[in-house]
């Protein structure tokens, strides 16, 4: 199998719109997170979301490229641009090579309901717009990303819940270790506008602690009460060892490990026995023993049977071997479909600049979290090795192992 590496990464967060400006976010402990009024108006039970600034690319791409971008497309272009820079990657390489491109998303809401409202109110399809098809298909992200920057390798939208950044990533991976690509643009992302996740508040599946935004978001902690919508868009850039080293790329570190498994079970409750053999499996391909991982990224979304089942399925594999775990949700909510990929790259910045973030409001344990490492607050560490999380409804399970390099 051919050695996978990461030659750049980029991020659009609610925590920072460069790498920069998110990892002293990551260090300083900031939160994202803030209460929208505007969605109660709209009748949502909970108003708190991740707050986000929908990049003005008017000075970036034509007229016409834009109107062919929802949201979430924008986020993704703004994350795409500092990866490749970040690889040394310019237009003529990608003009002279095949680059694949492998992107997680899972919903594009906002011009569907457009669209729609159009139709209803207008009786004439035609008032839509051109740029509506584009904009509402699930694949908007792909189609957006490999037209502007005229990739001709694999285009592929991973459709995957919230593990599908993830999924890109280790299925782009896949493809690099067979030599079906050299390279692949992989990432995730999340659109943040409120009919993105109307359905959800239906549900109950978010928090109501709207008195403190920015503690709202409690993985792990007894008294956590639903996770907090967020998004945005991150990039990674992956491509063969000897590739990287020919072009004379910046590596950043190497794709170890990836597991993936199915629960088999209940559409929005996950269980223990999918997310341990996730982590296993993971484990099993990197080829490592688990005391060199020094740190866990959990996918803990603050939700009473998601973090708790997270949490047996990391204690059922590491037992009581002591590895620092943290949920970055804690900052940023759940980023969702992006977060599969925007988490990999938290734990990278962490681990490039030696410290773990908070796991911020973790301040009473519960039976499960109790028998996990979970810093309330930043601490120094160096680690060479992470492992990160992914899971999503209908019981799909995502795990990456990285190393630093």
């Amino acid at each position: 199998m051919r050695r996978v590496v990461i030659t750049g990464m980029g991020i659009y967060s609610c925590l920072g719109k460069s790498l920069d400006e998110v990892c002293k976010s990551l260090y300083d402990g900031k939160s994202g997170i803030v209460l929208d009024m505007s969605r109660k108006e709209m009748g949502f039970r909970s108003g708190l979301t991740a707050k986000l600034e929908i990049p003005d690319l008017k000075k970036e791409l034509s007229r016409s490229q834009r109107a062919y971008m929802p949201e979430q497309a924008k986020y993704a272009y703004c994350a795409t641009v500092e990866a490749l820079r970040n690889a040394k990657i310019d237009q003529d390489y990608l003009d002279k090579h095949d680059v694949g491109l492998m992107y997680g998303n899972d919903s594009s809401a906002d011009p569907t309901v457009r669209a729609v409202d159009t139709m209803r109110e207008k009786h004439d399809t035609t008032l839509c717009g051109s740029g509506a098809i584009f904009q509402s298909m699930n694949s908007t992200v792909t189609m957006n990303l490999g037209t502007i920057f005229r990739l001709r390798g694999i285009n592929l939208t991973v459709s995957g819940a919230c593990a599908s950044g993830a999924h890109a990533i280790g299925l782009g991976a896949l493809l690099i270790q067979t030599g079906l690509q050299d390279m692949i643009v992989c990432g995730g992302a999340q659109e943040v506008n409120p009919f993105s996740i109307g359905s959800f508040d239906g549900i109950s599946a978010f928090s109501i602690r709207e008195d403190a935004p920015e503690k709202a978001s409690r993985p792990f902690d007894r008294d956590r009460d639903g996770l907090v919508p967020g998004g945005g868009a991150a990039t990674v850039i992956i491509e063969e060892y000897e590739h990287a080293v020919k072009r004379g790329a910046p590596i950043i570190a190497e794709v170890l490990g990836y597991g993936f498994s199915a629960n088999g079970d209940h559409i929005s409750s996950p269980n223990v026995e999918g997310p341990s053999k996730s982590l296993r499996m993971a484990i099993e391909r990197a080829g490592i023993d688990i005391r060199e991982i020094g740190y866990i990224n959990a996918h803990a979304t603050s939700t009473h049977v998601g973090d708790t089942n997270e949490a047996k399925a990391i204690y059922n594999v590491f037992g009581d071997q002591r590895t620092e775990v943290t949920s970055t949700k804690s900052q940023t909510g759940h980023e969702m479909w992006m977060a599969g990929a925007s988490e990999v790259i938290y734990s990278m910045l962490m681990m490039k600049n030696d410290f773990i973030a908070a796991n911020l409001n973790f301040e009473n344990p519960d039976e499960d979290s109790a028998k996990l490492l979970i810093p309330a607050k930043r601490i120094e560490k160096h680690f060479d090795t992470f492992l990160s999380n992914s899971f999503g409804f209908g019981g799909t399970n995502a795990t990456l192992i990285i190393r630093n390099l």
